[in-house]
């Protein structure tokens, strides 16, 4: 096969300056062949250089120094880089960095049309694209009405429509819900067999990485590791260490190698731990179920309500010709100290039913009241400082010259003293783990993981009694999102802090979640704990949602009679049943 894409030992430094003077380099001497044909998956931490290496090869960036080579063509050719673009499509991680026209399949079709393909065939183009990533009902949409997964699904669609040899995806599944990354992933495996399309495909999601035929793995601008799934992931310390993880069978697996068992490979999906665990449990006893209920279910009080939401309802652009009825008939009552998990496809209504919280949309009909007070415009002041927002992108709420300025901008509002400013920043900044030394910086020298704590840091200085989450760990490597998780627990235990999270990432929902309720279509269809939320997976699937994959292997496990509880959440909840079972029933390990 020939290659698609040849890097020579590139390196790419932005000219933004450290405090030492010496430019940042992202791209650190990187060298690597991709054939035609091939599904390769990129792995990194947030600030491992994935992005810069992704812009590299488009030729929206050129190597400082070495040579990117793409179907043969030099990006250092200036009159040959359209024909590179043409040839290697890039989708972004923020769809509306590249979204622009003013309705969805002018979108789609400004590729096209730039190629100089006919009328006919802009329209089969634009049609086949919405259809493959199922936005066909969409297309007369203005983009700005759309969610963020929604966006993400057009803007495939317009690289899609330019018919590329090689498409490369910048986290471009991030903002999906769980069908709708699976959806993606089914999409780019067609593209990639039945035409033959290369895939480069940089994603934090590890399940994503166990369907490519190869796997590469940067850190700190250079490439670590590369081999199949099977090949990368037996290195699980290597890659903790680098801020990743593996996936969530795999980890199980780990756990039980290192707990004694004997594993000569470890699994890398449910199908091949089914099998190892046969091997490993000999006996069924399909009489004798360990009965789920012996999870120990999170402490709060669930009998001290802080928001009551009542028949709400809400209707965008209300009376005009695209009328949407986003919310209808919510009921809802939030307690104090809780976690409340809230999960829903794309366009379910989850962002637009949180933001009646703080007052940033008013009902159409029904009321909220957040501790004592009613959303309705008369309180908007004391309210706003009851609960706090922070949307699926945090560091875009980040303006000020430094990071300390950035943090205390809404107690400045509120006439706040210096001094206790000084101590609000200083005791979140705390809880937060952001280095004081950070305060006099700018908040855009600062990494992605930084610039969210400083963005979360700007709101919990206000003390809000309630602090709502939309996509708090998207676009976070895995270490990060563990670590803000982390946060959000402390702020929970430690301060009483009522924390609402908006994720599609149902593995921290499940592990981190007093209660999780489910939306679909505008409606609250149930609110339940987190054990009997994820043990409804027809009824989630009928949503579009799925459900941990640790918790969809037990589930097949104890169908097939195994003496195992059906609803487990977490990776150590497996780890204890499975080593229970093999001790009960083995005599030891094998």
């Amino acid at each position: 096969m020939n290659d698609m894409i040849k890097t020579d030992n590139i390196y790419y430094e932005y000219m933004t300056q450290n405090e030492d003077g010496i430019a940042v380099q992202a791209v650190k001497g990187v060298s690597m062949s991709i054939k035609q044909g091939q599904f390769v998956v990129v792995l990194g931490r947030n600030g491992s250089g994935k992005s810069t290496l992704a812009r590299l090869l488009n030729g929206l960036l050129i190597p400082g120094k070495g040579t990117v080579i793409i179907d043969g063509i030099d990006t250092h050719n200036d009159e040959l880089i359209w024909e590179v673009r043409r040839t290697l499509g890039l989708v972004f991680q923020n769809p509306d960095n590249q979204i622009v026209a003013t309705t969805v399949e002018e979108d789609v079709a400004f590729g096209p049309e730039n190629l100089g393909i006919s009328p006919d065939g802009i329209r089969k183009r634009v049609d086949d694209s919405l259809k493959m990533v199922d936005m066909e009902k969409y297309s007369e949409y203005s983009p700005h009405m759309l969610s963020g997964g929604q966006k993400q699904r057009i803007a495939i669609a317009g690289i899609l429509a330019m018919e590329p040899k090689c498409i490369v995806l910048d986290e471009a599944t991030s903002m999906l819900d769980p069908r709708g990354r699976k959806e993606v992933m089914v999409v780019l495996k067609k593209l990639n067999r039945e035409k033959g399309i290369t895939i480069v495909h940089i994603t934090h999601h590890m399940e994503e990485a166990v369907e490519a035929d190869l796997v590469m793995v940067m850190e700190d601008g250079r490439l670590v590791l590369a081999g199949t799934p099977r090949q990368i992931f037996e290195n699980v310390e290597e890659l903790r260490k680098a801020g990743l993880d593996v996936p969530q069978i795999t980890a199980l697996a780990y756990d039980l190698r290192k707990s004694g068992v004997r594993m000569d490979v470890l699994p890398l999906n449910k199908d091949e731990m089914v099998n190892t665990i046969r091997r490993l449990i000999k006996r069924k006893n399909s009489k004798r179920l360990i009965s789920s209920s012996n999870q120990t279910e999170k402490e709060y009080n669930p009998d001290s309500p802080i928001i009551k939401v009542r028949d709400l309802s809400h209707i965008y652009m209300q009376g005009s010709a695209f009328q949407q009825k986003a919310l209808n008939g919510i009921n809802l009552t939030v307690n104090k100290g809780e976690i409340l998990g809230i999960i829903g496809q794309t366009g379910s209504g989850k962002s637009t039913l949180v933001q009646h919280f703080n007052g940033i949309l008013k009902a159409t009909s029904g009321t909220v009241e957040v501790d004592g007070l009613k959303a309705d415009g008369k309180d908007l002041k004391e309210l706003r400082q009851k609960v706090g927002l922070i949307f699926q992108y945090p560091e875009h709420q980040l303006f000020e010259e430094t990071v300390y300025k950035d943090i205390v901008f809404g107690l400045t509002r509120l006439g706040i003293d210096a001094r206790e400013m000084k101590k609000r920043v200083f005791h979140v900044i705390d809880l937060l783990g952001i280095s004081p030394e950070l305060l006099d910086k700018s908040p855009f020298e600062l990494s992605g993981g930084q610039k969210r704590r400083v963005a979360i840091a700007g709101v919990l200085v206000m003390k809000p009694k309630v602090l709502i989450l939309d996509e708090p760990t998207a676009g976070l490597d895995p270490q990060g999102s563990l670590e803000v998780f982390k946060i959000l627990s402390r702020l929970n235990q430690q301060e009483g802090t009522t924390i609402i999270i908006i994720s599609h990432n149902m593995e921290e929902i499940a592990a981190f979640c007093h209660r999780v309720a489910v939306m679909n279509k505008g409606r609250l269809v149930f609110c339940d704990t987190a054990s009997n939320v994820f043990s409804r997976y027809e009824e989630l699937r009928s949503y579009n949602l799925d459900i941990p994959k640790i918790t969809d292997l037990f589930r097949e496990l104890h169908d097939l009679g195994y003496n195992l509880p059906k609803t487990v959440l977490t990776v150590e909840e497996a780890r204890d049943s499975i080593l229970g079972v093999i001790d009960a029933e083995t005599g030891g390990m094998e």
